[in-house]
C-alpha cells in the first residue's frame, strides 16, 4: 500500500490481480488490471513519483501454483508504470521483482529480486515519460548467510536504500556498499517511513509489527 499526493489510498490487490485507489467516500478506482489485455499477474510493491505517475511490480507470488499456476496470462513478471490512465511496461528484467523505490531525487528506480538463486537489487535510470533504462546490478545478497528473499524496499533522504534480506533488514549506501543490518526478533517483509519527522522506520513482520528510530528521516509519500 502506499499514498498518492492527494492522500488517498492506494493498494496492491495481491490476489485480485489488480491496483485499485480508494477515493474520500470510499469508492474505488481501478488503476490497472491488465496489460495488453491480459490479466497482472499479482502486483505487490507500488511507488508513487511526486508528477502522480504510479510504478508497481506484478510477480506471480498471489497465485496458487506461482509460476506455473494455470490462470497465469503474461509470459513475464514485468515493473510497470500507470501514467494519464496508461499502463505501460518498463522493465522484463527480473524473473522476480518485487520491492521497489524511488531515489529521493527520482533519477534512480530500485527494485529488487525475490528469488533464492538471485537475491538481486536492480538500479534504473527514470526517464520523463515513465520508461527505465540503463539497467546496472545494484547490490548481490545471493551468497550472503540466512534463507530469507527480498521484499520490501525503501529510501532514506540521503538516499540510503533499506532492504529486507537474508538474516535481516540491510541498509545500503547510495554507492551500493553495505553500511549495516537491522536484526530483529523476526525477519522483517517490508517498511514504511512514520511519525512526524520520518525518523521512525515500521517494520512488518511475521507476526508482528516492529519500529525503531533512525538518524535520517525516510522518503514518504
Amino acid at each position: 500500500m502506499t499514498l498518492d499526493k492527494q492522500g488517498r489510498l492506494t493498494i496492491n490487490q495481491h490476489g485480485n490481480r489488480r491496483v485499485i485507489r480508494v477515493e474520500p467516500r470510499g469508492n474505488i478506482t481501478m488503476l490497472a488490471d491488465r496489460y495488453d489485455g491480459k490479466r497482472l499477474n499479482s502486483p505487490n510493491d507500488l511507488v508513487y513519483r511526486a508528477d502522480g505517475a504510479l510504478y508497481f511490480t506484478d510477480p506471480p507470488f498471489g497465485l496458487p501454483k506461482v509460476f506455473d499456476d494455470p490462470g497465469k496470462e503474461l509470459p513475464y513478471s514485468g515493473v510497470y508504470c500507470v501514467k494519464d490512465g496508461v499502463v505501460k511496461l518498463v522493465s522484463t528484467e527480473l524473473d522476480a521483482p518485487n520491492g521497489l523505490a524511488l531515489s529521493p531525487d527520482e533519477k534512480t528506480l530500485y527494485v529488487n529480486n525475490w528469488n533464492d538463486k538471485r537475491k538481486v537489487i536492480v538500479r534504473y535510470d527514470v526517464n520523463p515519460d515513465c520508461t527505465l533504462s540503463n539497467s546496472r546490478l545494484f547490490f548481490d545478497m545471493t551468497k550472503a548467510p540466512g534463507s530469507d528473499a527480498l521484499d520490501g524496499l525503501k529510501v532514506d533522504q540521503q538516499g540510503n536504500v533499506y532492504s529486507t534480506g537474508p538474516g535481516g533488514l540491510w541498509i545500503l549506501s547510495p554507492e551500493g556498499k553495505q553500511l549495516g543490518l537491522i536484526k530483529g526478533p523476526e525477519d522483517p517483509h517490508n517498511m514504511a517511513w512514520g511519525d512526524d519527522d520520518g525518523k521512525t522506520l515500521y517494520i512488518t513482520a511475521l507476526t508482528g509489527i516492529y519500529r525503531i528510530r533512525l538518524n535520517i528521516a525516510g522518503v514518504r509519500p
